[in-house]
């Protein structure tokens, strides 16, 4: 299948992608919210789950190699002047970003069945703050203060929308501190990802990546987790909603907005996971939003325009 974009978009001096008037360029920006929609499914398939936390990672990558191994023969125009790995170095590069994929991942599900959802999606979704300064330190990129100022008002926006820093209790100390810590994995992700999509086709680092961090998860899945295999047909359904809608199409995504935009405002555009996660466990937990919730969320999107224009 081949699918062709009209106009590829080019990054100005500020890093944001622009291109021709005809909405092209919107593309890339509705995939990363899409992608956003999609991975703020992901909590409720891991707390749904009927396998340990880890094990639950592992499944979530490996199930998710079977629509990527149809994806990766996916081309785009934009693709045409990248290409795929040849050599075990190229492999390496596009590998690179499972190692950093692995961590979060089997850390943020663990850290689900020690904290509070609230708690584990707030800390997690910490990543544009690690990824704003990984930017400026590795790479140079210039942050803008309009950015910055959108940034902190998400975040803020996020507190509201989980109930105050007081929800962040000591009593989950450890489920809290491993939730942080996969913010840390993730925002290197995401800026190995935008890293190697400058060298390689967007396929080839989902397919490369997902292997090597289905891999590094197995041992860990083995050794720390019993019940390795779903009993009933509804677990292997979580588990392949995780992974064909949370991993696949989420991650899928992610890459390929990659490709046109800055990483520190892809990983702000993400913080609208928690806003989906609450609206989703309002519709089908029957977890009803409070008024500082909505209030919270107005705020994370007000954050994104904000950030968006900067």
């Amino acid at each position: 299948m081949q699918i062709a974009l009209k106009q590829r978009a080019f990054p100005d001096a500020s890093g944001v992608a622009r291109g021709s008037r005809n909405g092209t360029t919107n593309r890339p920006l509705i995939a990363l919210i899409l992608a956003g929609i999609f991975l703020g499914c992901s909590p409720i398939f891991v707390r749904l789950s009927t396998v340990g936390p880890v094990t639950t990672a592992f499944w979530r990558l490996s199930l998710a190699l079977i629509p990527l191994i149809v994806l990766s023969r996916v081309r785009t125009e934009e693709d045409d002047s990248r290409k795929q790995p040849r050599v075990a170095s190229e492999y390496m590069v596009a590998a690179l970003p499972g190692f950093f994929l692995a961590g979060d991942l089997a850390v943020w599900h663990v850290s689900l069945h020690m904290t509070s959802v609230a708690n584990a999606t707030l800390l997690a979704n910490m990543a544009p703050i690690f990824v704003t300064f990984g930017s400026w330190i590795f790479f140079r990129q210039r942050v803008t203060r309009i950015f910055l100022a959108g940034l902190a008002l998400s975040i803020v926006g996020i507190v509201v929308l989980k109930g105050g820093l007081s929800a962040m209790g000591a009593d989950h100390i450890l489920g809290d501190l491993l939730a942080l810590s996969a913010s840390v994995f993730y925002a290197g992700y995401i800026m190995v990802v935008g890293w190697a999509r400058k060298r390689f086709q967007s396929g080839a680092i989902m397919l490369c990546s997902t292997i090597s961090a289905a891999v590094c998860t197995l041992p860990l899945a083995r050794s720390f987790e019993n019940g390795f295999f779903p009993a009933t047909l509804m677990g292997w359904a979580i588990l392949c909603g995780l992974a064909w809608i949370s991993q696949t199409a989420g991650q899928s995504l992610i890459t390929y907005s990659l490709g046109f935009l800055p990483a520190a405002f892809s990983s702000l555009t993400l913080l609208i996971q928690p806003v989906i996660a609450a609206m989703i466990a309002w519709l089908l937990l029957g977890e009803a939003l409070s008024a500082s919730q909505i209030v919270g969320g107005l705020i994370v999107i007000a954050g994104i325009g904000l950030a968006r224009r900067g």
